[in-house]
């Protein structure tokens, strides 16, 4: 309970050694990149289109249903990143991340960055009911911008990272919004929490253990699931490797793809940080994830 108490503290402060897992044909290498080549998608001028409201219903949050797109200027039919900030699921920000949105659409992958409702003012389920309804968005309007709407990558760091996995292993939460776990192209949860736990994360999800069960995304795997790179950092806060593994060995177990990625020289922050470095060993992970599995095509170039 200490341990966890810990992580509780650390998590409201606000990538490589790679396991291959099933659906994998070989092992990734674990060299440190440097200054060596790097395969990248591009290097497109970017546009920025900011503040789009997902939901405008009477309950919509003027600030908290947002949403900022980061395009590849001039591109068509790219595929998208859809990401989920953390902070605890009671801070955090869309505007933060805009040198990630940059950096993704840069290499040719539209990127849509979210903001949803934060506690204490709301509880589980609605971080994911704003969740849904905004990759519903995405899913809606990503081609009207360019995008492909087949080609939806899901992605999220700490609490982010919880919200994207139970979007792609809880099927209620899209079905809500007519869609399914299966419009999701792939998931990347970075440093998440896949076992929510009564009390300690009492704010968000209150006391009641079938409540934190049902929002644990262990609780739903089951099968048919979007293929999956799982990342966590060497120094990463306590138990969230453990339950990255544990994730992965479920998915694994279901026949799943999945990948499992433990970062070297990374802590619960700067995994999210060193994101916006296309040439950082997480993010040349996360762009050979989304070529496997989409039409984005990278070539080899020598960093300067």
């Amino acid at each position: 309970m200490k341990q966890w108490s810990i992580i509780v503290a650390l998590l409201t402060c606000s990538l490589f050694v790679p396991k291959t897992r099933a659906g994998e044909a070989s092992k990734a290498s674990s060299k440190t990149i440097g200054k060596a080549a790097i395969k990248t998608g591009g290097n497109y001028e970017v546009e920025e289109v900011r503040g789009l409201a997902y939901h405008d219903g009477k309950d919509a949050d003027s600030v908290r249903h947002k949403l900022d797109l980061y395009l590849p200027k001039g591109q068509k039919d790219f595929p998208v990143l859809f990401f989920v900030h953390g902070g605890a699921w009671r801070s955090g920000n869309k505007d933060l991340y805009g040198p990630l949105g940059k950096t993704f659409a840069k290499n040719g992958i539209g990127t849509v960055i979210i903001n949803y409702r934060l506690s204490p003012k709301v509880q589980h389920p609605a971080h994911i009911e704003d969740v849904a309804k905004a990759f519903a968005w995405t899913h809606r309007n990503i081609g009207k911008h360019g995008g492909r709407a087949d080609q939806i990558f899901v992605c999220g760091h700490s609490a982010g990272g919880h919200l994207v996995a139970l979007l792609g292993t809880c099927d209620s939460h899209l079905k809500a919004e007519t869609l399914t776990t299966r419009d999701i192209c792939g998931m990347i949860p970075l440093s998440g929490v896949y076992t929510i736990t009564p009390v300690i994360f009492k704010m968000a999800f209150g006391n009641d253990p079938e409540v934190c069960k049902a929002a644990s995304p262990l609780t739903h795997v089951k099968g048919n699931h979007p293929p999956a790179l799982v990342a966590y950092a060497d120094k990463d806060y306590p138990f969230l490797d453990i339950m990255a593994e544990q994730l992965c060995k479920k998915l694994e177990g279901c026949k799943c793809e999945v990948t499992s990625l433990k970062v070297a020289n990374r802590t619960h922050i700067t995994i999210i940080v060193q994101i916006a470095n296309e040439a950082d060993p997480a993010t040349q992970a996360m762009l050979a994830f989304i070529a496997r599995h989409s039409n984005l095509i990278l070539t080899e170039r020598q960093q300067p």
